[in-house]
C-alpha cells in the first residue's frame, strides 16, 4: 500500500492513524468530514482537504483525482447530525440516504462503503495501522477493579454485546447488576453521563465491539475525554473487550485514571 485516503471524523484517531501510516512510509490523502475534526490532520498527511461528510459527489470526485485507490474511515461521526442540520446532504446523499431501509449505523456505513466500491475504491480494515492501540486482556490502570466492580463488567459485557447486535449502541452503564444507561444516538460520553448521574456514584462503564463488528468503520474506541466523562458523573471503572478497543491517548488516559481512582480494564 503507498497510498492511501483517509475519511476522518473527530477524536485523536484520525491523526494517530495518520502518523503510524507516515512512518510506514505511506502517503495519506486526509479528508477532515466535520469541523471538529482535529485541526492537526493537515501537518500529518500528504495532502489535506476539508470536505462535509454530506457532500459524497465531491467526496469520491477528490480521492479520485488524487489517484487513491484504497481508504480508512477513522474518527467519531455520530448519526445525530443527519438530524440536526448541521450538515447540508447534497443530492446525491439525500437520495442514498432516502433509499436506506433504516438508518442504523451499519446500514449507513455500508452505503458508504458500497459508493467507495462503486467509484473503484476499497475501504479497508480500520485498525490496520493502529492495532497497537488495542490492549490485551489485563487490567490497564493502577488499581484493580473491585470484586463489584468486576462482577458488572462481565454483567454490562454481555448487555453490550446484545446492544451491538441490535447495532444501537456499543456502551452500557451498570450498578449493581442493574443497567443505568444504554448508547444510542447521543453518543458515549452522553451516555457515560446520564448513567453516572441515575447510579448516583460507583457505576462501571462496558465499551465492547458488534458481535459482528466490521472492522473498516466503527471500531470502538476510549480515550482521555471517556474518562473526563466517567470522572465528572463518579463512575468508578471501565471495561473494554480485549484486542477489539482502541485504547487512543494512553498516556492520559492512564494519568487521569489515576487522579480520580478510576480502574479500567480489557476483559
Amino acid at each position: 500500500m503507498e497510498k492511501i485516503g483517509l475519511l476522518a471524523g473527530a477524536g485523536k484517531l484520525p491523526v494517530a492513524c495518520a502518523e503510524a501510516a507516515r512512518a510506514m512510509g505511506i502517503e495519506v490523502v486526509g479528508i477532515a468530514l466535520l469541523p471538529e475534526t482535529d485541526k492537526a490532520l493537515a501537518g500529518v498527511v500528504a495532502d489535506y482537504a476539508e470536505i462535509s461528510i454530506g457532500h459524497i459527489d465531491a467526496i469520491l470526485n477528490h480521492l479520485k483525482e488524487k489517484g487513491v485507490r484504497k481508504v480508512t474511515m477513522i474518527g467519531k461521526v455520530t448519526k445525530e447530525i443527519l438530524f440536526s442540520g448541521r450538515i447540508q446532504p447534497d443530492a446525491r446523499m439525500l437520495q442514498l440516504i432516502l433509499s436506506l431501509p433504516n438508518r442504523n449505523d451499519d446500514t449507513i456505513m455500508m452505503m458508504f462503503v458500497r459508493e467507495l466500491a462503486n467509484a473503484g475504491i476499497e475501504a479497508v480494515d480500520q485498525t490496520a495501522l493502529i492495532r497497537p492501540l488495542m490492549p490485551a486482556k489485563g487490567t490497564i490502570s493502577k488499581r484493580e477493579p473491585t470484586a463489584e466492580e468486576k462482577a458488572d463488567m462481565a454483567y454490562g459485557f454481555d448487555v453490550a454485546k446484545e446492544l451491538g447486535r441490535l447495532d444501537i449502541g456499543q456502551t452500557v452503564v451498570v450498578r449493581n447488576a442493574a443497567v443505568m444507561a444504554l448508547e444510542a444516538i447521543e453518543g458515549t460520553d452522553a451516555c457515560i453521563r446520564r448513567g453516572g448521574a441515575l447510579a448516583h456514584g460507583g457505576a462501571v462503564v462496558v465499551k465492547t465491539a458488534k458481535p459482528s463488528q466490521d472492522d473498516r468503520f466503527d471500531v470502538p474506541s476510549v480515550g482521555a475525554q471517556t474518562i473526563r466523562s466517567m470522572a465528572g458523573s463518579g463512575c468508578t471503572a471501565l471495561a473494554i473487550e480485549a484486542g477489539k478497543t482502541l485504547l487512543v491517548e494512553r498516556e492520559e488516559v492512564l494519568k487521569l485514571a489515576a487522579e480520580h481512582d478510576i480502574a479500567i480494564a480489557a476483559i
